[in-house]
């Protein structure tokens, strides 16, 4: 893969690729702020070999990225538990020209380790051994944005059209707890999860079966038995015994007007499953419970087990690039499914 994007010597400015590109090469002498290098992926990278490395996913809006400020921290954090040396200032800096020129779509950022001069995993307790690779990729698309739910703190989130959803048989890889909710480059068990979801949808389409809302996503379960997330997003719930604020007023229904609304996030007690064993502490996971941690209710870290499912009463994933995912319908594993309220 070869450097896709130009830079104008006269203005500065960026061409956006439509292919990746190579940011920042130790073997390549052009600083990080000066833009994309002609730089080839080997078969030495360690993303490719050892899965030795991050990404994250940015959506881009009116040449905007989407939750700036979280992606920022997960260079941060990240950074840090993988020992990679990140000029995380510097990307992002470059990272918000290239929204400029995208104006709406994606930036999706891999970030791998250097090759080592050592043979194996391994590598060396010096500056080599925490250098890295920046690799970026660009798409122009179309986000859904009309609809909008606004946040306690005055933010607004994207909402995407109600979804069904059902539980998948695959499991997801139970982690030692400094890789466990890192958005690290080894999603094999994420993989095979979208590839069962995907043949569901396919026998779906081929039975011809009508009605309902669209299957968006699947549940996904660890090595332990409890349910985490989704293939490619986090999942928020509510039970059918928590209790609702005296005041609490009726749901609205979020396809009903583009209006912004707090009421859909602030009816009744919401949890997320914990991810100190597996799945990934996504960016809108986050937003999330900081925006709601100083309400009435709190987001409340909560295991998901078998024995909640009949017992749900609302449910929505999310990501940092779709927001939002209501959940209206979802099949359980015996083949039943529990309806739930949007």
């Amino acid at each position: 893969m070869m450097s896709g994007s130009t830079t104008d010597a006269v203005s500065g400015s960026i061409s956006v690729p439509n292919s990746w590109v190579c940011l920042h090469s130790p073997d390549n002498t052009t600083e990080l702020a000066n833009c994309a290098n002609n730089v080839a992926v080997t078969l030495d990278n360690r993303g490719l070999t050892y899965a030795d490395g991050f990404f994250t996913t940015m959506g881009v809006i009116d040449g905007l990225i989407l939750w700036q400020d979280y992606h920022h921290q997960r260079l941060i954090t990240h950074g840090h538990a993988l020992q990679l040396d990140i000029d995380d200032q510097a990307l992002i800096t470059m990272l918000q020209m290239y929204a400029q020129q995208l104006q709406q779509g994606m930036l999706k950022l891999i970030i791998t380790r250097a090759p080592q001069a050592i043979r194996g995993y391994g590598f060396t307790p010096s500056a080599s051994g925490s250098a890295c690779e920046v690799w970026l990729k660009s798409s122009a698309l179309l986000i859904a944005t009309a609809e909008h739910l606004g946040l306690p703190d005055g933010r607004a989130i994207l909402m995407q059209p109600a979804t069904s959803a059902t539980c998948l048989s695959a499991q997801l890889a139970c982690l030692p707890p400094p890789l466990a909710g890192l958005k690290s480059l080894n999603r094999l068990d994420n993989v095979l999860a979208s590839g069962e979801l995907q043949r569901i949808k396919t026998a779906q389409s081929n039975t011809g079966a009508k009605g309902g809302e669209v299957l968006g996503e699947g549940l996904l379960r660890d090595m332990t038995g409890n349910w985490v997330e989704g293939t490619m997003s986090n999942v928020f719930y509510q039970l059918s015994d928590a209790q609702l604020t005296p005041d609490s007023q009726p749901l609205l229904n979020v396809n009903s007007s583009n209006d912004i609304n707090t009421n859909y996030l602030l009816n009744g007690q919401w949890f997320t499953p914990p991810m100190t064993q597996s799945g990934v502490a996504g960016v809108q996971r986050q937003v999330l419970i900081d925006a709601l941690s100083k309400t009435e209710h709190p987001v409340q870290m909560r295991v998901l087990n078998d024995e909640d499912l009949p017992n749900l009463t609302q449910m929505f994933f999310c990501n940092a690039l779709r927001g939002i995912m209501p959940v209206s319908e979802l099949r359980l594993p015996a083949g039943d499914s529990v309806h739930l309220s949007i």
